[in-house]
């Protein structure tokens, strides 16, 4: 008797569209609906099992126990290593694939990894998952990464990734309701490409939408999904919305009146799996069926979505024989294994910086007297996006093990609390339980800035928590959780204190009875320092030959998902600490472990030696003592701009970075530390510049090369980084822009030619005039060095493109102005196109280069204030231009076409379109 052969879509022989179609045409609408929620059930008459989208796997897989725990995504793009950054990758995915075959319901080989969102400014709160500010880096960053998640067979996915956050997302502060402005060329020469180059290069396979809106629209919603970012493949892309998000478009957002509605806009804009209610579909369910009813959406829509899901499951190999995928007989040993553990040792120590080294402070050596102080240094702290901790190497573990017992304390101040005017103490009990007592319970207190404070009972070593019923109880470990509970504000009032518990907003309150727990109105405390941390850690730095202070963030304080930062200060007390130690032992060198850039000119100023790294995951203490101690030369580059103050950056909410000159592309400032920064305890000398050739077309390429000498007398590693700078253009240009690099590893004496390609097509840009990239003729600057404010050669290249000839009136964009004031982008209509609103009286939009004539036009224009307001058209100057025409809008929150005609002018001119009152929306002008 012979064996049935199989359906169609379990026979991996077929073309995979032909096997989607088979499976897809045996769904009903039922199940296909069924299927667009995170948590895709099983269908038992077709054997399909269960699936799921959404396993964290930022820097290590997330949520599930102990697994490796590598160096935060920040730290792993400043080793400017994409083949380590891909090992990384890759171990991550043998992991996720494990924890997969041991529980298949609950971690999915979708996951949600990496990030590509450009660190535009220090102060996101989630500044650590990103890569870089450049996005031609983050794009090397992310296709490594991705590649190394996505494994290596043709056929078969190891992970599926998906990369965050689509798109312009970059502030916790309100990030459901604010709207991120987003001109054409800020959005195409800055945002896209650090989505594109990994879906481009098959390293990703899906994408999540941002909470965010975008110019005025969700981004949930945005017509690039489907115009845009599709078109940068041929593969499917999965879209999966971002937890909870598409409640928000008729919930928070109020952009649409009803469930049903939000959920057909969203479908219809390419999103085709719903993060909705955890594991719970009936509402995703019930509003993707009313839309279904109501007409709003179509089975052929269904279809479109749950195609894009099903070619994922397919690629990861679900519906095929266990022995066609060569991941499925992954050991469970992998999970941090020997050598998972040597790679996460490596890439912390490969993601140091040495910030600043004079008077050969480092290396040190194994007769070094050396004191170690700081709160970072005797801990390792998960970030929300990390893997449990199988084990800790602390930064005083790693010194540890090279010079046996060294001096320690951690520099934090250990006080009580008593309360006002009376005898009577908090203290914790043998129960954990926060009360009062005559005798004095002991605090140590944390600063991790931010005015946020942890107290840590000395009784029992346990921080001071906040229950769900406001019970104050000592037994968490530190700050932890999505809902921190375990910090404080202290708040002076009069001569005493009060304490703010930050999660609930609510105060210590002591009760008659001596019960304390959390009340709208708080008691009065008086704070009494037992130990002086800065003190006593200042005493152990004057009897070392070194101090290292060890400094930073804490991952889940001031600075973390949902909570931006609001000034780059180090915490107060860690700063006193640091100066204090300084005073007494001026070798003391700086360690900063953190998830972001601190403004720390003082250190700077002052200090002999300062390394950064983010946290660096469970071997950082190995890594950073491999670098201490000179076993390896610090190798990592910074990929963000320190600044000396949040006052050198624009506003948080600002997206426009040319208009703002923010990043390093645009920052006309000296910079605390400059994008690419980092030192070596060698040194190098570059030198014999050449290019393959003075001038190349517009599809031409230009070879670079040069030489790299290690001039020092150790072995050192060194990355060369390859800046351009268009000298002349039609439009503000950067005044640098890294196109390459290269990490040599050379011993003393020895010298390596470098060669890189410049492609003359990436010296292009958006050009707003014709809706197009455009490579212009003209001279650009090749510069060659160590930094992008420490070039050491250069040369010039002349680039044979267009020129952009001036632009008529036959339809003019309002988004397609070269400058503007008082003036945010917002949306022409609710599903497709961008529109310019006034933000106030007198704001205006510049037209550069129009060809001019007399002429009748119709202007596309809202009024969505309450009075008539105008449109005044002149020509170059805002206020006392030539007034060429006027238009009158009446209220209407419509767009209208109203016509009028240009006063007679010939030639060339800037355009000026200034508006009367705010709230006036301009699309387009058409002849």
């Amino acid at each position: 008797m012979s064996t049935p052969a199989p359906p169609p879509f379990r026979d991996p022989a077929r073309p995979l569209d032909e096997r989607i179609d088979d499976l897809l045409a045996q769904l009903t609408p039922d199940e296909k609906v069924a299927f667009l929620h995170q948590h895709q059930p099983p269908v038992a008459r077709l054997g399909l099992e269960a699936f799921r989208t959404g396993t964290e796997a930022l820097h290590g897989v997330a949520w599930h126990g102990p697994a490796t725990v590598f160096p935060q995504a920040i730290g792993l793009a400043t080793s400017w290593s994409p083949d380590l950054v891909r090992a990384v990758g890759a171990a991550v995915g043998d992991e996720v694939r494990v924890f997969h075959w041991k529980d298949p319901a609950g971690v999915g080989l979708n996951v949600w990894a990496p990030v590509v969102n450009p660190l535009r400014d220090p102060r996101w709160g989630r500044n650590e998952e990103g890569y870089a500010e450049d996005p031609w880096l983050i794009g090397v960053i992310a296709t490594a990464y991705g590649h190394g998640l996505a494994g290596d067979d043709p056929t078969y996915l190891k992970t599926a990734p998906t990369l965050k956050h689509f798109l312009a997302y970059n502030n916790e502060t309100d990030r459901c309701t604010t709207s991120s402005n987003l001109p054409p060329r800020v959005l195409h020469d800055y945002e896209l490409p650090a989505f594109r180059a990994p879906i481009e290069a098959g390293a990703a396979v899906a994408v999540m939408p941002s909470y965010n809106l975008v110019n005025g629209r969700p981004a949930h919603l945005s017509p690039l999904i489907n115009d845009v970012l599709r078109t940068w493949t041929t593969d499917e892309v999965l879209v999966v919305s971002d937890a909870y998000a598409p409640a928000n478009l008729f919930g928070l957002q109020q952009y649409l009146p009803d469930g049903p509605t939000g959920y057909a806009a969203a479908l219809k804009a390419g999103v085709d799996s719903f993060t909705q209610d955890g594991t719970d579909p009936t509402a995703t369910v019930e509003r993707l069926t009313t839309a279904l009813d109501r007409g709003l959406i179509t089975v052929a829509d269904l279809d479109t979505a749950v195609r894009r899901a099903l070619a994922i499951r397919f690629r990861l190999g679900e519906f095929d024989p266990p022995e066609l995928d060569p991941y499925r007989a992954l050991e469970p040993e992998l999970v941090n294994c020997p050598t998972h553990r040597r790679l996460a040792q490596d890439a912390a120590r490969q993601a140091i910086v040495l910030l600043k080294h004079d008077d050969h402070v480092l290396p040190l050596n194994a007769s070094t007297r050396v004191a170690v102080v700081g709160p970072l240094a005797g801990t390792l702290s998960e970030d929300w996006y990390a893997g449990t901790l199988p084990y800790q190497v602390t930064a005083l573990d790693g010194i540890k093990e090279r010079l046996g017992q060294v001096e320690y304390c951690e520099g934090v101040d250990r006080i009580t609390l008593r309360i006002a005017g009376s005898a009577s103490y908090l203290i914790v009990g043998d129960d954990a339980v926060l009360r009062t007592s005559t005798d004095a319970g002991e605090f140590d207190l944390f600063d991790w800035g931010g005015d946020a404070w942890a107290l840590r009972s000395v009784r029992n070593g346990r921080h001071l928590t906040a229950t769900d019923d406001g019970e104050l109880v000592a037994d968490q470990p530190g700050p932890n959780g999505w809902e921190v509970k375990q910090t404080f504000r202290l708040v002076q009032s009069s001569n005493a204190l009060l304490v703010q518990h930050l999660h609930s907003g609510r105060y210590l309150q002591v009760d008659s009875d001596g019960t304390v727990g959390l009340a709208d109105h708080g008691t009065a405390f008086e704070l009494e320092v037992v130990v002086d941390g800065a003190e006593k850690a200042a005493e152990l730095a004057a009897r070392a030959d070194v101090t290292i202070v060890v400094a930073g963030n804490h991952p889940l304080v001031n600075g973390r998902e949902t909570e931006d930062r609001q000034t780059l200060d180090l915490p107060p007390a860690q700063d006193r600490l640091i100066r204090q130690v300084h005073a007494a032992n001026p070798r003391t060198v700086l360690v900063l472990s953190s998830s972001y850039p601190y403004a720390i000119g003082w250190a700077q100023q002052h200090l002999p030696a300062i390394l950064w790294s983010a946290h660096g995951g469970q071997e950082y203490g190995r890594a950073l003592a491999d670098v201490l101690f000179g076993d390896h030369d610090p190798a990592g580059r910074l990929t963000q701009t320190w600044y000396h103050s949040a006052a050198d950056l624009p506003g948080l909410l600002d997206y426009d970075i040319i208009a703002t000159d923010a990043t390093y592309l645009y920052y006309r400032g000296t910079p605390l530390y400059p994008f690419g920064h980092g030192l070596s305890y060698t040194s190098f000398a570059y030198g014999d510049l050449q290019l393959s050739t003075p001038s190349v077309p517009a599809d031409g390429e230009v070879r670079v090369r040069f030489t790299i000498t290690n001039t020092g007398d150790r072995p050192g590693t060194e990355t060369a980084q390859l800046y351009t700078r268009q000298q002349r253009s039609r439009v503000k240009q950067p005044l640098r822009q890294l196109r390459g690099f290269r990490r040599v590893a050379l011993e003393p004496g020895e010298n390596v030619e470098v060669e890189l390609t410049v492609a003359a097509a990436d010296l292009g840009f958006w050009d707003v005039t014709r809706d197009r990239r455009c490579v212009e003729t003209a001279r650009h600057s090749i510069m060659v060095g160590r930094s992008s404010t420490d070039l050491r050669l250069t040369a010039t290249l002349d680039v044979r493109g267009e020129q952009i000839p001036p632009r008529t009136l036959t339809r003019l964009a309002a988004t397609s102005f070269d400058d503007y004031c008082a003036v945010t982008l917002t949306t022409a209509s609710r599903d497709h196109g961008d529109a310019a609103r006034s933000l106030e009286p007198q704001a205006w939009l510049a037209f550069d280069d129009i060809m001019l004539e007399a002429t009748t036009y119709q202007a596309r224009v809202a009024n969505r204030g309450d009075r008539p307001a105008t449109v005044e058209l002149r020509v170059d100057d805002p206020l006392h231009g030539e007034l060429l025409s006027t238009v009158q809008v009446s209220p209407t929150d419509e767009l209208v076409a109203i016509a009028g005609e240009l006063a007679p002018v010939t030639g060339v001119h800037t355009l000026y379109a200034v508006f009367s009152a705010t709230d006036v929306v301009l699309e387009s002008f058409t002849v």
